[in-house]
């Protein structure tokens, strides 16, 4: 990679590795998060996503490779990048019998470089941010889960951030919360913030990122825009016809695999055909199967499933919702 592409990146490392006893957690890992992107990091548990954070963070020593955050190498300038990094690491830790504003009030007055002057303006303004204005007063042991996640978020934008690492985020939170995270970190990507997110919830990631990397025991199996990788899925189409076996000898005929769909009794027969990366113009196919007399009457052609994709790269589901 080019000095100027290089230059464009908010985080970027290479062989990144990360042993514990004989478990390899990290191996060989090279990232490259585009600033300015909402950047999903996915992958099932265990795969080596908050050890790959810590690690980003300089709260683990990494075995080998290199880390650079905001183009300044890790741990070496920590000192200077740190304060520029947001970031909420499995879950937030606060004095339970403090209220929500207490608790932001001495966790900034415990960072060396903030500024006393606008603590008061700042706090206040990350708790309406997450939603928790109305309730800074209360003690955080009343909160629920959602509402302490929400309160760590708070933490991390306490101050203007240039990288907002998350991991896990909408962790504990309901839909509303959920929305409200999605909603914040859209915004905060408009801002020009990168976002960095941690997760193993697809249907969040969808909706909030740009860019995502998948990981599988340690490893990296894919990078990319959200685009480039439901491309290289396999297309999809739903046939829904009264002549199901007529059906399948066309299909076959032009190479292509079908499954037939569980239908309730007395609806109309389905089959699921897989169109391959490169999908098969449509018209030809329901052309064809109208002239060997097949009576179409539904087809309809689906995307790749980002879920599919992520499956049949790491081997394991993921959680649609929380």
């Amino acid at each position: 990679m080019n000095a100027t592409a290089t230059a464009k990146l908010a985080i970027q490392t290479t062989g990144l590795g990360k042993k514990f006893g004989k478990r390899q957690a990290v191996s060989n890992l090279d990232l490259a998060v585009p600033h300015g992107s909402v950047f999903g990091f996915l992958g099932p548990n265990g795969s080596g996503k908050t050890t790959t954070i810590r690690m980003l963070l300089g709260l683990v020593t990494p075995d080998s490779g290199n880390i650079s955050l905001l183009n300044k190498p890790m741990p070496k300038s920590a000192a200077s990048v740190l304060p520029r990094v947001g970031a909420l690491i499995e879950g937030p830790a606060f004095y339970p019998f403090l209220s929500g504003r207490a608790n932001l009030v001495r966790l900034d007055a415990a960072d060396r470089t903030s500024t006393s002057s606008t603590r008061s303006n700042r706090v206040e303004e990350a708790l309406e941010k997450v939603g928790l204005g109305k309730a800074s007063k209360l003690a955080v042991h009343a909160y629920s889960l959602g509402m302490k996640q929400r309160l760590g978020i708070a933490n991390a934008l306490l101050r203007e951030r240039e990288l907002l690492v998350l991991d896990e985020p909408t962790n504990g939170l309901d839909p509303q919360g959920t929305r409200e995270v999605r909603n914040l970190v859209a915004s905060l990507a408009t801002e020009g913030t990168t976002v960095f997110v941690s997760s193993h919830l697809l249907s969040e990631i969808e909706q909030m990122c740009s860019h995502v990397a998948v990981m599988s025991l340690g490893n990296l199996v894919a990078q990319g825009t959200l685009e480039e990788l439901r491309s290289t899925g396999q297309h999809r189409a739903m046939l829904r016809t009264p002549d199901p076996n007529v059906a399948i000898e066309v299909f076959a005929r032009l190479g292509l695999e079908t499954k037939p769909e569980p239908t309730h009794e007395g609806d109309c027969p389905q089959l699921r055909v897989v169109l391959g990366s490169d999908a098969q113009v449509p018209e030809r196919i329901v052309e064809e199967l109208v002239r060997a007399g097949v009576r179409v009457r539904g087809f309809v052609v689906k995307d790749p499933s980002l879920e599919e994709r992520f499956v049949a790269l790491t081997g394991e589901g993921f959680d649609l919702a929380q």
